[in-house]
């Protein structure tokens, strides 16, 4: 019997095992491929190996001695050419690096590394557009399972709706299958629809946890949902194995801004901007954490250098406009209103760019001109996230019924004792800010920021009922034990408590939208205080138009819708009034301008807290203050915003029809 083959088959087993150890074993590899170069010296397959290893190593020079011939001699050869950009890319040479890999990945566009290691150079380079385009290609191209294949280039292309459709109908065949849900995922998260992304890459995760994917996804998730501890958790984890990633270290900064540590943010935006200078976004956050701490001009500088890296970013222009205290040159006004004309701009830069030149032309008193950007800034923004008030309409109608006087009588005595909290409610744009800032300045008190974990627990408990309809809220409620009750108090008080570094007794939950959770709050948490921050309607509703917001604020860009909600709002506190008398203090932002002392003496009042005169010198306090209006609390109230609105009432109609009797009532 013929052996021919044999030694064949054995020496191709070895080639196969030395490139097996490159990832965990590279000095192993080495030896390995060097032993078997020994037998056949110009084998292309074992110069690749010794190269890859070599350079995983540290070798670069070494490495590009062995890879460079390779490349020159099989230059049509994907894999030699992408180890040929990598080498390249190590020893500093970038623009040779992105014709290797280029050329790798014409020869091969499944070559999933490569086009990873593509999207990182652009990045290195400030080419944040290419760099996202190869980062979605890496991740099409890691889709290796075939019948998966049709769903991933539909996520590619941003077809989301056929990409869910496709991994749907998969899932109904294979329902355990790891590479669908960690997909199907991923189209959650493009979708916004965060915590259900949360859920099916917390279950992938379970069966695979060491994929450094699935829990970056799982990190961003959390991150966007504003679960800074949980996100900060996982991506520590990743750090441990990949200390200077980037987009680790980026997502660990803005999980960390979420919970005020804007000191470690900034350390770690400047230690990322000695090597990624050239990355406008990394700028642009920047310039976010030092507009928080009260850096300005610094801040207007990485504004700057976020616009002279890449003139067509758009939230960059915003972001200076929004300080509120910088005006545009002649030079950035033109190229403002040149690119928000562009046809080929995304969306996005488009939006923050219309909104940049609505606050051009209000400094200019230009008011026509000024309503026509923000409306078609409000317009684009609404066809990306519609608004249902419908909704909201349904929670207020099911709260008047569910909380009446007999059932909060009986339940007084339930939820958690702790009376620490200070809730700020009402409309955005109403003066919260202040009404923060004045209470911070308290001795006994400490300002936090726009904390979302009230929406996370309302949100658990209607996912946690069959079905988890959102018609089911409040009505739940009414089914909860006292026991049940304080338990949900007190795990509102574990949550917060990353946020408490001063160690004061009381501490401020600033998220306007927690008004429609003021049945809730009181039952889980009788002792605490509720401020509404109320302003006139007309005033608070365009104040918030003219806005644009990061999230969760949809109903802003309509005026009808936010008529309506002014109004379901104000229904709603008149509610709570007249079944939970004192429940609420409300603090008119009017008369906070007009009688200041007297207002901030019975806001403390209302907190139980004595005067203070640092309460009254709120502008000098220092601290971190992350909402847009963080520049004016930073100066003595002033009057001159209060009728603003009037400049633009000839384009209100639709707001004053849509606020109804609120109009005239707001006050009662």
């Amino acid at each position: 019997m013929s052996q021919t083959g044999t030694p064949k088959d054995a020496f191709a087993s070895h080639v196969v095992a030395a490139a097996a150890r490159l990832a965990a074993d590279p000095a192993g590899a080495e030896q390995d491929a060097r032993r078997l170069l020994q037998r056949a010296p110009q084998d292309p397959r074992l110069l690749l190996i010794l190269g890859s290893a070599l350079r995983r190593q540290g070798k670069a020079e070494a490495a590009l001695a062995v890879i460079a011939p390779l490349a020159k001699a099989w230059p049509r050869a994907a894999n030699t050419q992408y180890e040929l950009g990598a080498i390249q890319r190590a020893l500093g040479a970038l623009d040779a690096a992105a014709q290797a890999l280029r050329l790798a990945l014409s020869l091969n566009p499944d070559l999933a590394e490569a086009w990873r290691a593509l999207g990182d150079l652009l990045f290195l380079q400030g080419d944040a557009a290419g760099a996202e385009d190869a980062f979605l290609e890496f991740a099409r191209a890691s889709v290796t399972v075939p019948h998966l294949k049709p769903a991933a280039l539909d996520i590619r292309h941003g077809r989301l709706d056929a990409a869910e459709a496709r991994l749907r109908a998969h899932l109904l065949q294979r329902s355990g299958d790891a590479d669908a849900l960690a997909m199907l995922g991923d189209v959650y998260l493009r979708q916004g629809r965060w915590a259900d992304a949360e859920v099916l890459f917390t279950h992938v995760l379970e069966t695979d946890p060491g994929s450094a994917a699935i829990r970056f996804n799982l990190a961003n998730a959390l991150f966007l949902q504003q679960k800074a501890p949980e996100g900060l958790a996982e991506i520590n984890r990743l750090l441990e194995q990949a200390p200077d990633t980037p987009a680790y270290r980026n997502l660990q900064a803005a999980c960390l801004a979420l919970i005020g540590d804007h000191e470690t943010v900034n350390r770690i935006y400047e230690d990322l901007l000695v090597t990624y200078g050239r990355q406008p976004k990394i700028w642009l956050n920047y310039g976010h954490s030092l507009r928080a701490v009260g850096r300005q001009e610094d801040a207007v500088a990485a504004y700057r250098q976020s616009i002279a890296l890449a003139p067509g970013l758009g939230e960059a222009y915003w972001s200076l406009a929004n300080l509120k205290v910088v005006k545009f040159t002649p030079a950035e006004d033109a190229a403002i209103t040149r690119m928000a004309e562009m046809p080929t701009l995304a969306d996005d830069d488009r939006i923050h760019l219309h909104y940049a030149l609505g606050k051009a032309r209000e400094d200019a008193g230009q008011s026509a001109q000024a309503f026509a950007h923000f409306a078609r800034g409000a317009a684009l923004r609404r066809a990306r996230t519609p608004y249902n008030i419908d909704e909201l309409a349904g929670v207020v109608a099911r709260s008047r019924a569910l909380f009446t006087p007999e059932m909060l009588a009986d339940r007084q005595d339930a939820g958690s004792q702790d009376d620490a909290p200070i809730f700020i409610v009402g409309l955005p744009r109403s003066g919260s800010t202040l009404i923060e800032q004045i209470l911070a300045s308290h001795s006994r008190v400490e300002g936090t920021m726009e904390l979302p974990d009230i929406n996370h627990m309302v949100q658990d408990l209607i996912r946690a009922v069959p079905g988890g309809a959102s018609t089911a809220w409040p009505d739940l409620l009414g089914a909860l034990t006292p026991a049940r009750l304080k338990a949900l108090g007190d795990d509102y008080i574990a949550r917060t408590r990353v946020h408490r570094v001063m160690g004061r007794p009381l501490f401020i939950d600033k998220m306007p939208n927690n008004f429609q959770h003021v049945g809730f709050i009181r039952l889980i948490l009788p002792r605490a205080r509720i401020i509404d921050a109320r302003r006139h309607p007309m005033g608070a509703c365009f104040s918030a138009f003219k806005q644009h917001f990061a999230h969760g604020q949809d109903f802003s860009y309509d005026l009808g819708d936010l008529g309506a909600y002014y109004q379901l709002y104000i229904e709603l506190m008149r509610h709570f009034d007249a079944v939970a008398p004192g429940t609420v203090h409300r603090v008119i932002y009017e008369d906070l301008v007009e009688d200041t002392e007297g207002e901030v003496r019975r806001l403390l009042a209302a907190c139980g807290l004595a005067f203070e005169p640092d309460c009254l010198e709120f502008y000098r306090n220092t601290r971190a203050v992350r909402t847009v209006s963080s520049e004016q609390v930073r100066r003595p109230i002033f009057r001159e915003g209060l009728d603003q609105w009037r400049h633009y009432e000839a384009w209100l109609a639709p707001l004053a029809e849509a606020l109804g009797p609120a109009l005239e009532h707001w006050r009662d």
